[in-house]
Parts: structure tokens; C-alpha cells; sequence
């Protein structure tokens, strides 16, 4: 009877320590979330901005101003050192 008592007690400090470490999990999901959630407001903001900044709505196409953000956009990716054509 002690035994199957000390096996449960066992089992119960596994279970919770578990459950402790999953919350603890998610938890940093939801940090690392709002993180990135953070990081594409701020991503958008610079994208309206730079549009804002390269021409006023009816001075160029759309499609024009679109083609002058990911010439931008490209140059910042590579003076990062990163390759948007690998991305």
C-alpha cells in the first residue's frame, strides 16, 4: 500500500512538474508572439510610410510606387547582408 502511495505521489510531482513546463512554454509563445505581432505593426508603418514618402496617391500608378518600395526594401534587405532573392 505505501508503495503504490510513494508511485502516485511520484506520478502526481511528474504530472505537475509537466504541466509547469508547458505552461511555462506557452507562456514564452505568447511572449515571443507579441513580439512578432509588435514587428509587423511596426513593418506596415514603415511600408505606409515609405509609400507616403515616395509619391501622393494619383501622382504615379500603384503599381509604379510598389515597384519604388521593393527596390527600397531590397537595398535595406542587402546592405543587412541579407539575399531577398533566397529569402
Amino acid at each position: 500500500m505505501a508503495n503504490e502511495a510513494g508511485t502516485y505521489d511520484g506520478r502526481l510531482r511528474d504530472l505537475e512538474a509537466e504541466a509547469f513546463r508547458t505552461g511555462r512554454t506557452l507562456a514564452d509563445h505568447s511572449e515571443e508572439l507579441a513580439a512578432i505581432r509588435e514587428q509587423q505593426r511596426t513593418a506596415f508603418g514603415n511600408i505606409d510610410s515609405l509609400a507616403n514618402a515616395i509619391g501622393a496617391p494619383g501622382d504615379r500608378p500603384i503599381a509604379q510606387r510598389l515597384d519604388s518600395i521593393e527596390r527600397v526594401l531590397f537595398a535595406l534587405a542587402r546592405a543587412q547582408g541579407i539575399d531577398p532573392d533566397a529569402v
